[in-house]
């Protein structure tokens, strides 16, 4: 937070365990995000940026148009290269690199904080997929308690439309069909009198 460092001073390291486990959350389903779109899109979607905060992430990437463990290895780069795990956009490794593998899915070079599970993702939403700049896609979601946030605001926000219209939530889509159809019935009576 504030004041220097220096070679050889000692120092405590405090990290607020719940903000350390939403980052985990997101930065592991990062890692499943991008081995989903190299299975689905193909093997030419690369990572090109990324965000990770607690309830937050974005994932860049290049495109034309299971709960599994995680498992972190330390090796030679060499080796991790023959294990076939992806280095990322265009970062620069020592002679040992850090490999994060998640099953079969997910095997990539990656210095970032992790869950030691795939199930303790939790929910994990995507929002929005949107060109960024040419050749480059955009994915941004929400993981862990910020979904669940998410889902209550939005099953609130359903419930007021619902009242506002005089329906119930399960009835809304009919309800609004119902007035769209009214609507159109009452421009086209509005045109033949004028």
């Amino acid at each position: 937070v504030s004041g220097t460092i220096k070679l050889g001073e000692a120092c405590k390291i405090m990290i607020d365990p719940e903000r350390r486990a939403a980052i985990r959350r997101a930065h592991t389903a990062t890692h499943l995000l991008q081995a989903a779109l190299l299975r689905v899109l193909g093997e030419h979607c690369h990572q090109a940026g990324s965000l990770v905060e607690p309830d937050h992430l974005r994932f860049d990437f290049t495109h034309f148009s299971a709960v599994t463990p995680v498992e972190t290895m330390v090796l030679p780069i060499a080796e991790a290269q023959k294990l076939g795990a992806t280095a990322l956009f265009g970062e620069k490794y020592g002679e040992t690199v850090r490999v994060v593998k998640m099953g079969e899915d997910s095997l990539e070079f990656c210095g970032g904080t992790h869950l030691d599970n795939t199930a303790k993702v939790g929910p994990f939403r995507i929002l929005s997929e949107a060109s960024v700049a040419s050749g480059v896609r955009r994915i941004e979601a929400y993981t862990g308690k910020e979904v669940l946030r998410q889902t209550e605001q939005m099953s609130r926000l359903l419930l007021d439309i619902a009242h506002e219209l005089k329906t119930t939530p399960k009835e809304l889509m009919q309800r609004a069909q119902a007035m769209v159809g009214e609507v159109k019935e009452l421009k086209q009576r509005l045109d033949a009198m004028k």
